[in-house]
């Protein structure tokens, strides 16, 4: 038998949507098909099929490098996978040893932008079955599976800034390439502090009809497109849906507005806080409520207005906050996303709720008699890998049901209640996590101390470089 079958890794579904899959191919006469799975950072990596090869991946899976798994944000491997005691659960990546990876047929599709080429998510497995403990798909569908035990569902809806710009230099020479390499030179496309008006988005249609086009055609529900407060920065908002597929839409999301900008001539980046004058930081604001696992009746929905939010809401909330520290690793993952916690920003800078209003971390919506009622965390960074956010959101949540917590009295005043302070930065979110029980039950010490690993090598990178800044305050002084 062939490795899927042999491990039953596709039920009777799945064969279904396989057999679909391959009847598509032929039909709209496809000549590759691009299998992906989103890494450590939530980058897609993958191999690219021609169309005769498909039906055997689909019954074996595909071998990819295990290596993969243990890079920092420069593809560095910091890892050691030739020499040193490795971890167990690590033991079967020793060598960059194969794993597979076995296509989910449920997420096929047709890349409208390429020319005959379809793509797929895959999930990682060992040579014997055996799930990869760290791919962090897998980790975001167990922490759902344990939400579902309790009989819930989890409702989220995605709100993502980001900046588009024209290509002025694409910066390809030989000198440029390293690792990483030299990014582009740019240009604006508008100038900024006109947040949403109708001129600025007429200057970017030609753009935003581009992308919505393939974005639409890729079936990933998008609602609006908005011109930000910064320059050259943007927003999309997309339709709230359950489990798995906000992730895996975004993931998605993000690798096609690249893709597809940078075949037009322009450059998008999910970058936090690029390092252009006047600049604005970009979020990823996380709408999300508990829905009930039968109905799908939202459990926010409190039933009075004497609450904001239902008692398991409030608890919700509440694990939000206690957990705000250690969970800032998994929201904010890059040592630039810290640069925008800063007050009278738009982004918060405390571990603190409030009613409707902007400046809080958690911002509470709608109330009694309205389904949508739910939180929108405003804390995450659009860099961030969306099932460890994601999942990140369910395990600090149930803590605070499980503990019957309390978030205590909303804050009018976000810039100024007393409350406790968001990290500064990764190496204070990373210590953070160190001593967290909370995310080592949910995610399991084996995957915590692997990432935290990779964190700490980034970390110890950036401090060994010498910053502009740096060289401005003290070549002169000294």
């Amino acid at each position: 038998m062939a490795f899927i079958e042999r491990h039953a890794l596709f039920d009777s579904e799945q064969r279904r949507q396989a057999a679909e899959v391959l009847r598509k191919i032929e039909t709209e006469h496809l000549k590759t098909v691009r299998f992906s799975f989103p890494d450590q950072h939530g980058i897609l990596r993958g191999k690219t099929l021609v169309s005769a090869e498909v039906r055997g991946a689909i019954e074996s899976g595909i071998s990819v490098a295990s290596s993969l798994l243990m890079k920092d944000t420069s593809h560095r491997t910091v890892i050691p996978i030739f020499e040193g005691v490795m971890d167990a659960e690590m033991q079967d990546m020793r060598g960059s040893a194969d794993m597979i990876m076995v296509p989910d047929p449920a997420t096929f599709r047709v890349l409208p932008w390429a020319p005959s080429t379809g793509w797929m998510l895959c999930d990682l497995y060992f040579r014997d079955g055996r799930k990869v403990p760290f791919s962090t798909r897998h980790l975001l569908r167990d922490v759902l599976g344990r939400l579902a035990d309790e009989g819930y569902s989890f409702m989220t809806g995605l709100e993502v800034e980001f900046h588009v710009m024209k290509v002025k230099e694409p910066r390809m020479s030989l000198s440029d390439a390293g690792q990483p390499g030299v990014p582009p030179e740019v240009d604006l496309l508008h100038k900024g502090y006109n947040y949403l008006t109708e001129l600025y988005y007429d200057q970017l249609d030609p753009f935003f009809d581009l992308l919505r086009s393939n974005i639409e055609d890729l079936g990933l529900g998008l609602k609006t497109m908005e011109i930000e407060f910064g320059p050259s920065q943007v927003e999309f908002v997309f339709n709230a849906a359950c489990g798995l597929k906000p992730a895996d839409d975004m993931v998605l999301f993000r690798s096609a507005a690249k893709q597809i900008a940078r075949r037009h001539g322009y450059h998008v980046t999910f970058m936090c806080r690029p390092r252009l004058l006047s600049v604005m930081s970009s979020g990823w604001h996380l709408h999300q409520s508990l829905c009930d696992l039968k109905t799908q009746h939202n459990l926010f929905v409190p039933d009075t207005d004497e609450q904001p939010l239902s008692c398991l809401g409030m608890g919700w909330l509440a694990g939000l906050l206690k957990n705000a520290a250690p969970a800032a690793v998994f929201s904010t993952p890059t040592i630039n996303g810290y640069k925008r916690y800063r007050p009278f920003s738009l982004a918060p800078d405390r571990a603190i709720w409030g009613c409707d209003n902007r400046g809080v971390m958690l911002r509470v919506l709608g109330g009694a008699g309205d389904k949508a009622t739910r939180i929108e965390n405003r804390v995450g960074e659009p860099a961030a890998n969306p099932y460890l956010y994601l999942a990140s959101q369910v395990i600090c949540g149930l803590d605070g049901i499980r503990g019957k917590d309390n978030p205590g009295p909303s804050a009018d005043t976000p810039y100024s209640t007393p409350a406790p302070f968001l990290p500064r930065t990764l190496e204070e979110a990373v210590n953070a996590l160190e001593g967290s029980t909370v995310f080592e039950d949910g995610f399991g010490k084996a995957f915590l101390d692997y990432l935290i690993r990779i964190k700490k090598a980034e970390i110890e990178r950036y401090n060994l470089e010498v910053s502009e800044w740096e060289h401005r305050e003290y070549f002169d002084m000294f």
